[in-house]
């Protein structure tokens, strides 16, 4: 059996190399879409892409509400608008995507660092153990990215487009 040229061998390995950084590379969270979820998307839309479950109850403390899990890559959920037809409310992250390559696990250093005007709230800390960071509007109707870091651990734990939906 003859060995590879050398040519022939580095040009395999690139290819693998390339071919595993385009798997390995997590879903971009931006202030108005989370990969191909955008914000105003109905849910038939989402559904017939594949990037949303079947629609089902949302939050058990306000009637009529709807949301759906994502599919993979993605962890999370979508929540819908009341209207008909139901339409993409706020998107929320607890695994699969980052924003400026900061994503679930990373700390309110590395968020600020990321998002320098990012504004810390430590009014749930109390009821929910989470230190919300908010980043600013963007302007030309963009929206916001919302951080949700445990009091505990001190790491993001959820991700909000472009808020975090409590139901407690």
């Amino acid at each position: 059996m003859r060995p590879l040229r050398p040519s022939l061998a580095l040009a395999l390995v690139v290819s693998l190399v390339a071919a595993g950084t385009a798997f390995a590379a997590a879903a971009v969270i931006t202030p108005t879409r989370v990969d191909g979820v955008h914000l105003g998307d109905t849910h038939a839309d989402l559904r017939a892409r594949g990037k949303v479950g079947p629609i089902r109850p949302g939050c058990e403390l306000a009637p009529n509400t709807k949301s759906a899990k994502l599919k993979a890559p993605l962890k999370g959920s979508v929540n819908y608008t009341l209207s008909s037809p139901r339409k993409v409310d706020s998107i929320t992250i607890t695994g699969g995507a980052k924003a400026r390559g900061v994503g679930i696990g990373a700390t309110i250093a590395q968020i600020k660092a990321k998002f320098p005007h990012a504004k810390i709230d430590h009014s749930t800390d109390q009821v929910f153990q989470l230190t919300l960071v908010k980043t600013p509007k963007r302007p030309h109707g963009g929206g916001r990215i919302m951080f949700g870091v445990s009091t505990q651990t001190k790491r993001t734990t959820i991700i909000g487009v472009p808020f975090i939906a409590f139901c407690e």
